[in-house]
């Protein structure tokens, strides 16, 4: 899934480029990288991804349920690596007490 999305960004940024010019696709860049670090993307981003490992795991719970734990190896390793990657998010607003 990372390799299509690197491969689609690279091909992307490779038209814009050459129709841009070499300049304009700079700044083009650059904007999307102070889009990427925004503090507020970067928590929206991670929210997004634990509330999909979550559903994923609710999901995985109530199939196997259903059929018995009867699930292939490959899904129940794959909801595993998924409940193992569960981090807190990050509060970057500056909303804590101190």
């Amino acid at each position: 899934m990372h390799r299509l999305t690197f491969i689609a960004g690279l091909a992307i940024g490779y038209v814009l480029g050459t129709r841009s010019g070499r300049e304009r696709y700079e700044q083009m860049r650059e904007s999307a990288q102070q889009f990427a670090q925004n503090p507020a993307v970067r928590n929206a981003a991670e929210s997004a991804a634990h509330n999909g490992r979550d559903m994923a795991t609710k999901a995985f719970d109530s199939v196997n349920e259903k059929v018995g734990h009867r699930l292939p190896d490959s899904v129940t390793e794959k909801v595993q690596a998924l409940r193992d990657r569960r981090t807190p998010v990050d509060d970057d607003w500056g909303t804590s007490a101190t």
